[in-house]
């Protein structure tokens, strides 16, 4: 894994800026907590933190490759290519010489053969720089689906470049600004590609390349979903999901540092965890390790509902004992999820308050505990995207709806009841009205609809099927994936998603809607693909998301801070506030109320804090 980043300038000399780089790096020191290196040239600056997974002692960043003495190609790498292996032998009988067992050597080599064009050679999970000493180019590289996190902000001779914005915002050029429209990316939740927050930082968008010259800068796309003819029938299509999976897992074991699953008991982390119990034992390495989640008093607190209608852990209790994992629960306790630190050390991560508030606290503590075990982990998130397992792919009126289609769930449930409060309800009316998120939505919905690559005579419920895969494949997912990234990068921890893997994501997106959900369930495809080596119970499970502690004294914690906030007129986010529905709302509302909407304010509050944000609104 690691954290990269550097800075480019043609105008000046940057061979003595070790201070600005070395400071841009260690803001990083957490996603590569095993070494840090800089190197530095004429015009450019490369920055690495490793976190140390394949060849530990040879892979140290940033990595030059030689030629007559003289060095022609540096890198500062950041992920995994997994048919590293492949490529190394194809190089070799093309002349290559290796100094290391590394990918990142790797990833040197084939871009000395083959140019820019050996991105659509690589399988895996990548965000690297490859600066070309000769050409004096720097050419930003980013993974099909966006797994791995890249920004760059543009200068007037050059560019800045990282895996997260904290390290651009360290250097002296970058300001932490955000306006209307970066406030109402942030508040829409809906990640548009391309977009940072950050006025003048930009994401390099999954797919795509930056090549950096004296000229400018230039984007290309090298890899996006295409549509075709789907002429498998259901037998061949299940075995072909399966062929896939087995091979993406296998692959995606091979590490030189312990390797782990994330458990939960549900369908897709149930899955990982028996294919890469199998792959271990054949290989002669198991058990597999499996981790999941847990609260304390989660059973004496929970209630069903249609969102969870299960508790998770006598399912991943059941999964782990039918496939032989060495299995452990991660139990925290409330106070932990209370804790001030703890959540300051989710929004460090992260840049930004999105997300889940609780839930990301509870991830983060997950991937705190796995890394006292593991190094590498295996995660079955991004299933529900390929194959279609959330509600509102089942919904009617959500797929007709002419928006995004979780929005209509989302906004259906906060208008379920007269006192239910959303996400924006403690929000100012005034910023609201001016931020027009219904707007903002719209237009950022119709240009995600314009993208969808359409096939020649599908029509009707096959065609919209084709438009909500294609949103949460290139929207959507990108939140969570953004999310498990930060999360688990801010401990340490190397996050692998199988169901990521391109070739399965643009096999699954072409399979018609009628096979995915051919007996009427939600993932029917991959349920049939791994009936085999699932026990009956976990097979038949009905989706539940990622649990949410339901101790009431989380709610009561909160409605404590929100007490203080508003207090306090120095606070950062109290202008942002409609203080009278917020006043209300700490005297009267129920807790589940009052965590939605009140995550959403102390998450900003302790953003404009923490980040020294400059609102331009």
């Amino acid at each position: 894994m690691c954290g990269i980043t550097g800075w480019v300038s043609f105008d000046r000399d940057l061979s003595t800026e070790h201070a600005t780089l070395a400071a841009m790096t260690a803001t990083m020191a957490c996603r590569g907590p095993d070494a840090a290196g800089v190197w530095l040239d004429t015009h450019v600056g490369l920055g690495h933190r490793r976190l140390a997974v394949i060849d530990l002692d040879g892979g140290r960043q940033p990595m030059a490759a030689e030629h007559d003495g003289r060095t022609v190609l540096v890198t500062t790498y950041s992920g995994e290519i997994y048919n590293y292996r492949e490529l190394r032998a194809e190089l070799r009988s093309r002349g290559h010489h290796f100094r290391t067992d590394s990918d990142t050597e790797v990833a040197l080599r084939a871009y000395l053969e083959w140019g820019e064009s050996f991105v659509e050679r690589l399988n895996g999970m990548y965000a690297f720089a490859l600066w070309d000493p000769r050409t004096e180019e720097l050419l930003l590289v980013r993974d099909r689906l966006g797994v791995k996190p890249l920004y760059y902000w543009p200068t007037a001779d050059g560019v800045l470049f990282g895996s997260e914005p904290k390290a651009i915002l360290a250097h002296p050029e970058a300001h932490a600004a955000v306006d209307a429209e970066g406030l109402a990316e942030l508040l829409a939740f809906s990640k548009t590609p391309g977009h940072a927050v950050y006025r003048g930082m930009h994401e390099l968008k999954p797919g795509h390349t930056l090549r950096v010259r004296r000229a400018g800068l230039t984007e290309r796309r090298y890899w996006a979903l295409e549509s075709y003819e789907h002429t498998d029938d259901l037998p061949t299509t299940i075995a072909t999901v399966r062929e896939l999976l087995d091979d993406i897992v296998g692959r995606q074991l091979i590490a030189d540092v312990p390797l782990c699953t994330l458990l939960s008991g549900g369908l897709d982390s149930s899955v990982i965890t028996a294919l890469a119990a199998r792959g271990l034992a054949d290989a002669g390495q198991g058990p597999v390790r499996s981790f999941a989640v847990d609260f304390a008093r989660q059973a004496e607190n929970f209630t069903p509902d249609a969102l969870r209608p299960t508790l998770d852990g006598p399912y991943a209790h059941a999964l782990a004992a039918h496939v032989g994992a060495d299995h452990r629960d991660i139990v925290l306790d409330t106070a932990d999820l209370i804790d001030r630190a703890n959540r300051d050390a989710v929004l460090a991560a992260r840049d930004l308050p999105l997300g889940l508030g609780e839930g990301d606290t509870s991830l983060y503590l997950l991937f705190k505990a796995v890394r006292e075990h593991s190094t590498v982990a295996l995660s079955g998130e991004s299933a529900d995207e390929v194959f279609g397992g959330y509600l509102w792919f089942h919904d009617p009126a959500a797929v007709a709806h002419d928006g995004f289609p979780w929005m209509y769930l989302i906004a259906k449930g906060f208008s379920s009841g007269a006192s239910r409060l959303g996400p924006h309800s403690l929000l100012e009316p005034g910023l609201l009205a001016a931020l027009d998120l219904p707007g903002y939505r719209d237009t950022r919905y119709r240009e995600a609809l314009a993208e969808v690559p359409r096939l020649a005579g599908e029509e009707g419920h096959e065609r919209r099927m084709r438009e909500i895969s294609h949103l949460h494949l290139t929207r959507f997912v990108q939140q969570l994936l953004d999310r498990k990234d930060r999360t688990s990068m801010a401990v340490g921890l190397e996050v692998r998603v199988p169901f990521c893997d391109h070739r399965l994501v643009q096999y699954v997106f072409n399979t018609p809607w009628a096979m995915k959900n051919f007996d009427g369930r939600e993932k029917s495809l991959l349920r049939a693909a791994a009936r085999d080596v699932l026990p009956e119970a976990v097979a038949q499970r009905v989706k539940s998301p990622y649990p949410s502690t339901q101790d009431p004294r989380y709610a009561e914690a909160l409605r404590g801070e929100l007490r203080t906030l508003l207090a306090d007129p120095a606070a950062p986010a109290h202008d942002l506030l409609d203080l009278t529905a917020a006043t209300t709302a700490v005297a009267d509302a129920a807790g589940p109320d009052l965590r939605n909407a009140g995550e959403t304010v102390l998450l900003l509050d302790g953003w404009l804090r923490r980040h020294r944000v400059d609102l331009k609104l």
